[in-house]
């Protein structure tokens, strides 16, 4: 495949701020703005805080913001399916205020030691790893389809804004009056995204509750559906293979600023800043990259560039020369992530969309989580200008497998709803539990259609597995060839139920339809619904209960 072949949808270049004009959108970016502020405040209060340790320790900051999501990531996902995601979000956006609140008051009394700062900065990235899966997922609820690769790319300017402005306003703070008033802005920053969902009221979730599902049954559903969807493999795929190069910049930029180029906080806050800048300006010419390279040729370009930047800062130490080159690093940055974002959440629906990006940002921040400390250590031993130029090597190599390695394409892909099976002719009703529940579908392929039958059956199997069938299986008659039996198991009645209104989409019913092409003309395909009787008939004999019993469930 062409690196340039894969799109984000018809309409969805129209222009870089199109998704501003949703009002409640458009709130949620500003009062994002300001929290993404006050993060990047506290990051340089803490860091700095720390820059008399050794490298390890520094970078550790890293660790204990990102490690919560590769923790929680999962369970937060399955929360953000099951409960109301506005919930969800208000919860995470006040246990976070109270972290912060909790680091301004030690800050202030002077007894932040490193344990506890670290401490906490963890509890708060596990606020940020409960609001994660829930805030990506309600973007379709906030904007248009085809615009979802523009608010994944504004989403990432917002977040590179507030690097542009929060460091540089961070690093003044500390320098002028210490890093407790850095902490106490960002615990009030959190009442902004607060007051906007509050007074949110979101329309009533078309997706199914899983009020019905354990905690690690929807865990398996949402890791059954990845397993099973190899576009959303895909594109996991190239998370680890640009995230570990991309978080060497993120681990190692404190100890280059006061090490390697002799700056203070300030200087410090400015080096963000300067990425932060790149980045904004990405969201310019963003849409002209996608339309002339593709996502795939975003995604080499955006590797290529960030491995420069890399160099450069291993092997210049001029100031005002490795402050100039991070403006480029910071269009890279916004270019491949909001190209990876887009890709995911285009793939998604919405029963499975929040345990879908939580695998996302699992990759994405565990990936920053685990290679930060590895990144101090290497630092320590190796220097930082073989350490960054290691990381170069490593983004090199992530480029260059794009050509072999590429995103899917998405066109075509429609992750809605398609509710066109028939309701189950059978004579009892189940319960919601019961089960397991064998399907089976019989096919009449014509003749000198039976490979082609088979080969086009196999994007049917995905779409099976990833709507809850636990086994599948596709035979084919000894006794007449042109006669195909498809068989899988669904754990419970009501997952089948589920398969049959909320979990097939539009796209496997395409799949179907393809298959089904294939068929003997006039053939009607044939659908049995059987339970596990095992212990007994599932319906009662006819004399084996007084009339009018109704029969078990």
């Amino acid at each position: 495949m062409s690196t340039a072949s894969i799109s984000q949808g018809p309409g969805a270049e129209e222009s870089a701020w199109a998704p501003l004009a949703a009002r409640v959108f458009r709130a949620l970016w500003i009062a994002q703005l300001v929290s993404n502020v006050g993060s990047w405040m506290q990051t340089v209060g803490a860091q700095w805080l720390l820059i008399g340790h050794d490298a390890t320790l520094v970078t550790l900051v890293q660790t204990a913001s990102s490690l919560p999501v590769v923790l929680l990531a999962l369970p937060s996902g399955v929360l953000a399916d099951r409960y109301d995601r506005r919930t969800v979000l208000l919860a995470a956006q006040f246990a976070m205020l109270a972290a912060s609140a909790a680091l301004a008051v030690l800050a202030f009394a002077d007894a932040l030691t490193p344990v506890v700062l670290l401490s906490l900065t963890f509890l708060l990235g596990c606020g940020t790893a409960l609001m994660g899966p829930a805030w990506q997922a309600i973007q379709p609820e906030l904007v248009e389809r085809r615009q979802l690769g523009q608010a994944a790319a504004l989403g990432a300017v917002n977040m590179n804004l507030a690097r542009a402005v929060g460091p540089a306003l961070g690093g003044a703070v500390v320098a002028a009056a210490g890093s407790g008033w850095v902490f106490a802005f960002n615990a009030a920053s959190y009442l902004g995204i607060a007051a906007v969902l509050l007074r949110w009221r979101r329309p009533a979730t078309r997706e199914p509750a899983l009020r019905g599902e354990g905690l690690l049954a929807a865990v398996y559903a949402g890791r059954r559906y990845v397993l099973n969807a190899p576009g959303v493999r895909r594109v996991l795929l190239r998370t680890v293979l640009f995230i570990p190069g991309g978080a060497a910049l993120w681990s190692l930029l404190p100890l280059v600023a006061s090490r390697s180029l002799g700056l203070g906080s300030s200087g410090y806050g400015l080096l963000l800043g300067m990425v932060g800048a790149g980045a904004v300006g990405g969201a310019f010419v963003l849409p002209a990259l996608r339309r002339g390279w593709g996502a795939n040729g975003v995604i080499a370009a955006g590797s290529t560039v960030f491995a420069a930047v890399l160099a450069v800062l291993a092997t210049v130490h001029v100031p005002w020369i490795a402050t100039v080159a991070l403006l480029p690093a910071g269009l890279a940055w916004i270019a491949v992530l909001s190209t990876l974002n887009a890709a995911v959440q285009a793939r998604l629906p919405g029963w499975v969309r929040a345990r879908g990006l939580a695998f996302y940002l699992l990759v994405f921040q565990g990936g920053q989580a685990l290679t930060a400390p590895l990144w101090g250590l290497l630092a320590d031993r190796l220097g930082l200008t073989r350490t960054l130029l290691i990381g170069a090597v490593l983004l090199l190599a992530g480029a260059a497998s794009v050509r072999r390695l590429p995103l899917h394409a998405t066109d075509g892909i429609d992750p809605s709803p398609s509710d066109h099976w028939p309701e189950p002719p059978l004579v009892f009703e189940p319960g919601p539990v019961d089960g397991p529940v064998q399907v089976s579908v019989v096919y009449r392929v014509a003749p000198g259609n039976r490979t082609a039958f088979t080969r086009r059956m196999r994007p049917v199997a995905r779409s099976r597995r990833r709507g809850g069938a636990l086994s599948w299986g596709l035979y084919q008659d000894g006794g007449d060839p042109d006669r195909f039996v498809e068989t899988y198991l669904v754990a419970s009645w009501s997952e089948h139920l589920a398969q049959h209104h909320s979990r097939t989409t539009a796209t496997d019913r395409e799949r179907e339809e393809q298959a089904r092409q294939l068929l003997a003309e006039g053939t009607v395909v044939e659908v049995t619904h059987a339970f596990d009787a095992s212990a007994g008939p599932v319906v009662p004999e006819p004399d084996a209960a007084p009339a009018g019993t109704p029969p078990r469930s």
